[in-house]
């Protein structure tokens, strides 16, 4: 196994060598795009919906959204106050240790015994709910919640945010499901450490159902994709994006800014990758609160300063959902871009954060389910949403809906009206943000490194394990993948990667596929998984009514 990992560095070495010296120019970009294209469209491939063509992955991650919502009863709604007290600790012992050892005796248990009880029967796992939450919100709040919200509102209008909204609801779902498997189905290690994610629970939770091959196929190609993924939309592109806002804000304009900013980034990624799941986590869950925190508290400021256009800026939104603005298509139109920038958001169905929920210290899966349906409400719900109010703020007066700005759905932008400069993506919302609070893009362009340094270490803890179920648990497989992870960091601060951002985002929703699929046939285990830890609470509370010791005292 290390001769074929050694032998595929070395087949891929002077491809790294060569595109350093020409730099990913123009001319390698040109030869990649066909093949990038292809990509895109074979995994966008469309399906005719009325007069519209729909791409058929939207209507899988809806339409699956929407059936394991009603299937489970609205767990964004029912189960919404259990994922709240579970990640703040509140069942933390029967997770650690399980209910029956502690509170479903015959005869109450001796403090001495809870104390044995602890140290023998402590559940696997490397990281806390929070932790694992931090970790796998740093893997989808960036880019997207800032840039996709725009292209969005630009080819969209107003409207989209509605359904992207909408998706995000259905979608904390499909997170739930994903990811009560991923724990269910993990591997621990001799020394601890977990393997977790939908390559695991499609291998082994296939093989239960009786479809052995089946199941290792779709383990394969999801693991094969996640890879590709981890170094182009989860690194290459984020990399990218925060070396272009850093050269922008420090007006940098030599041939060498993007390189050198990317060496920086890379030696900042791999201090934090080097230590693994633990380190990734206790970084993102300090990285994660502070950057949302200073991005909320902006919108917050920017909303506040305009209350009294709060009630015109959703009516516009609404309204916009169903009736949507001259230009713009019809209703359907509007909807598919709010569920197709939704999905590329919170990346709910692609299964990329049940590998980071995997890692956590349970005994019942189902516990972090509900925790990781809080991922798609922060992401999508939460912090989308802001982002379209300070953008549609940007635009109306009180009384005028486009008074700064007209769409455009053929550039995905909108066209200033004082100059007729077309606006889009990270622009737009820096400048929706200094027209309320000046200069601050200047912070905008911190948050939007600090996302980019999240989702990457995020990103590469997903890839390794993909890595590592195709190439064995080894040290060297840790290492190799590593060093290819982090060279992708310099190449995509340092190049033009066109086509390998459409190729690494199309690949990022081709994930989709098999996990899905997985999902559809293992669904039930969920379900069973969710009566296990919602009677494990009952008992709980039974036995506190009864007078029974509440071992988290004795923690």
């Amino acid at each position: 196994m290390k001769k074929k990992l050694l032998s595929l560095l070395f087949l891929v070495a002077p491809f790294f060598i060569f595109s350093q010296e020409k730099g990913l120019d123009e001319k390698i970009n040109d030869a990649f795009m066909p093949f990038a294209s292809w990509w895109e469209g074979f995994v966008l491939t469309t399906v005719p919906l009325g007069s519209y063509n729909v791409p058929f992955v939207v209507l899988l991650l809806v339409g699956g959204a929407t059936f394991f919502t009603i299937y489970f009863k609205f767990p964004s709604i029912t189960k919404f106050g259990t994922a709240i007290k579970t990640v703040r600790g509140h069942y933390v012992d029967i997770e650690k240790h399980g209910v029956d050892k502690l509170y479903n005796n015959d005869e109450a248990l001796a403090v001495e015994d809870i104390k044995d009880t602890i140290r023998d029967e402590s559940a696997h796992g490397e990281v806390s709910h929070f932790q694992a939450l931090a970790t796998a919100v740093s893997g989808t709040v960036g880019l997207g919640n800032i840039a996709g919200v725009a292209v969005a509102i630009g080819l969209g209008g107003p409207g989209a945010t509605f359904w992207m909204i909408i998706c995000g609801l259905l979608g904390m779902s499909t997170k739930f499901v994903e990811c009560t498997l991923g724990v269910k189905y993990r591997d621990v290690g001799p020394d601890g450490t977990v393997y977790g994610g939908p390559m695991y629970y499609l291998s082994k939770g296939l093989k239960e159902r009786g479809f052995t091959t089946f199941g290792k196929i779709l383990g394969v190609l999801f693991a094969v994709l996640c890879v590709g993924a981890s170094f182009g939309g989860g690194n290459a592109f984020q990399s990218n994006q925060a070396a272009v806002q850093i050269s922008s804000l420090l007006k940098l304009d030599s041939g060498s800014d993007g390189v050198i900013i990317g060496i920086c980034l890379a030696i900042l990624v791999g201090i934090v990758i080097i230590g693994g799941i633990k380190r990734i986590a206790k970084i993102t869950e300090k990285i994660v609160p502070f950057m949302a925190g200073i991005y909320i508290l902006a919108s917050l400021v920017i909303i506040i300063a305009n209350f009294s256009d709060i009630g015109l800026a959703f009516k516009i939104i609404f309204e916009g959902a169903f009736t949507p603005m001259a230009g713009l298509g019809g209703l359907v139109g509007v909807l598919i871009v709010g569920f197709q920038r939704a999905a590329f958001s919170n990346e709910a169905g692609a299964g990329s954060a049940a590998i980071a929920h995997s890692a956590v210290r349970t005994k019942y899966p189902a516990s972090e389910g509900v925790v990781a349906l809080l991922e798609p409400f922060i992401d999508t719900v939460v912090i989308c949403t802001m982002t379209a109010l300070v953008i549609v703020f940007f635009n109306i007066d009180g009384t005028n809906v486009q008074s700064v700005f007209n769409y455009s759905a053929e550039t995905s932008s909108v066209i200033l009206n004082a100059d007729g400069r077309s606006i889009g993506g990270v622009d737009l919302t820096s400048m929706a943000f200094d027209s309320v609070i000046p200069h601050f893009s200047y912070v905008l362009t911190i948050a939007i490194v600090l996302f980019a340094f999240s989702t990457m270490i995020s990103w590469s803890y997903y890839g390794l394990q993909a890595w590592k179920y195709l190439f064995g648990k080894t040290k060297t497989a840790d290492i190799v993948y590593k060093l290819l992870f982090l060279v992708f960091v310099v190449i995509g601060a340092g190049a033009t990667l066109d086509a390998v951002i459409k190729f690494s985002d199309a690949m990022i929703l081709a994930l989709v596929f098999p996990n899905m699929i997985g999902l559809f046939f293992l669904y039930p285990k969920v379900k069973q998984e969710m009566t296990r830890y919602l009677n494990a609470i009952s008992i709980k509370k039974e036995a506190i009514e009864e007078g029974a010791i509440d071992v988290t005292k004795h923690m």
